[in-house]
């Protein structure tokens, strides 16, 4: 087996180092060491934009808010379903990031961030929430592993009621708020439920149609 070839490394906000590796055609960010994420598995990321996104794509000059760049799959494919008039908003903590998914990582998802239809804000997703009233037709949040595995403690906000309150308020009416997690949570569903959210459930395969462990999307519906 190739070894590892490191290509990047950062630190967090709250001490994580995260690195950017490659081994053959494959990228994999580690988090302390940790696999956070490969380019061999990124169809529930597809899935999540097409979920969150299904309402809004006959909206008119719809907006978008996209928590966490990750390899850009998620960005690609709310692209790739909205509209020209569309933008989208993205919320990524970690500027080396934003920087790798225009060097290194740009062609995975093909060259999302050059699409003028996108605004990167580098910083905290949680803030882009709070700034927000109403500003958003829907928030696709893919930060960490989901509501209970952090692997940044800064992430843990996002979904506590308190997190989930901003993210409401930050909706327009009729509008979605999608979450991907790496597994089942009864817990936060009943969160969202909490929340005034109408909430739905599903679960779709890491590779979609050629298999994979099963990853899990929370969807919550305004009125």
């Amino acid at each position: 087996m190739q070894p590892l070839a490191l290509l990047g490394e950062t630190t967090t906000p709250d001490g994580t180092t995260l690195s950017l590796t490659r081994r053959g055609p494959e990228f994999i960010i580690l988090a302390n060491g940790k696999p956070l994420m490969s380019n061999r598995m990124h169809g529930s990321e597809e899935a999540l934009a097409t979920f969150g996104c299904a309402r809004v794509v006959r909206s008119a000059a719809p907006v978008v808010l996209v928590g966490g760049l990750g390899m850009g799959y998620t960005l690609r494919a709310t692209l790739d379903v909205l509209s020209a008039d569309a933008t989208v908003v993205v919320a990524e903590l970690v500027p080396a990031v934003v920087e790798w998914n225009r060097g290194a990582l740009a062609d995975l998802a093909r060259r999302p961030l050059e699409d003028p239809r996108v605004r990167v804000e580098v910083g905290d997703v949680g803030q882009a929430l709070r700034a927000s009233h109403g500003g958003f037709d829907a928030i696709l949040l893919d930060v960490d592993n989901g509501p209970a595995a952090f692997t940044s403690t800064t992430n843990v906000g996002l979904y506590t009621d308190g997190g989930l309150a901003a993210a409401t308020r930050a909706l327009r009416p009729g509008g979605v708020l999608a979450v991907w997690s790496a597994w089942d949570d009864r817990k936060f569903e009943q969160r969202l439920k909490y929340a005034g959210f109408r909430v739905a459930v599903e679960h779709v395969r890491a590779r979609l149609k050629r298999g994979g462990p099963r990853h899990t999307i929370f969807l919550g519906y305004t009125d």
